[in-house]
């Protein structure tokens, strides 16, 4: 019997989010960001010359962003908490959500130790109501967790590379 056989659940710890390291001038680039889509909701440039769109304004799209920066600003000194996250005989537990095997379509874990990437992706079957799960691996071993998993869900062999949306996301450091 090989060794995979008797785990019967995989424990490590992961923070409730990922911080990043912004410096002066992303703050600086942001709030640039910012002034310049609220300033295009209202105005336009039509020849060389700023027109104020009046009704045609977009009222929305500036209330959306302040709201948006808001709640950023609220939580940006905040620490993440530390979950438990728990792959068990019958699902996901991370933190106090369950995910069910059944839920889950297929997962992937992508290794690529030269770009510092180790982590673990779960695609559900309703991706409308279940966004994509990424997890991180920290210093869990990559082969004893596709053993454990493949006992029970399918493994998507063809992502080679993390989504767009969070390269993105590490990109521009949000």
């Amino acid at each position: 019997m090989s060794e995979d056989k008797l785990i019967t659940s995989i424990t490590w710890k992961i923070p409730e989010f990922e911080i990043r390291e912004r410096n002066r001038n992303w703050y600086i680039l942001a709030t640039l960001f910012f002034l310049v889509c609220v300033f295009f909701s209202f105005f336009e440039i039509i020849n060389w010359k700023i027109v104020f769109l009046g009704a045609n304004s977009n009222f929305i799209f500036p209330l959306i962003l302040i709201a948006a920066a808001i709640l950023y600003i609220m939580n940006e000194g905040r620490e993440p908490n530390i979950l438990d996250c728990i792959l068990g005989p019958t699902g996901v537990t991370i933190g106090n959500h369950f995910y069910d095997y059944d839920i889950i379509s297929n997962f992937c874990i992508l290794y690529k130790p030269d770009e510092d990437l180790k982590r673990l992706y779960f695609d559900f079957k309703n991706s409308l109501r279940y966004p994509r799960l990424s997890i991180n691996l920290y210093d869990e071993d990559p082969i004893e967790m596709r053993n454990f998993l493949k006992r029970h869900l399918n493994e998507d062999l063809e992502r080679v590379a993390p989504p767009i949306s969070e390269q993105l996301t590490k990109l521009l450091k949000l």
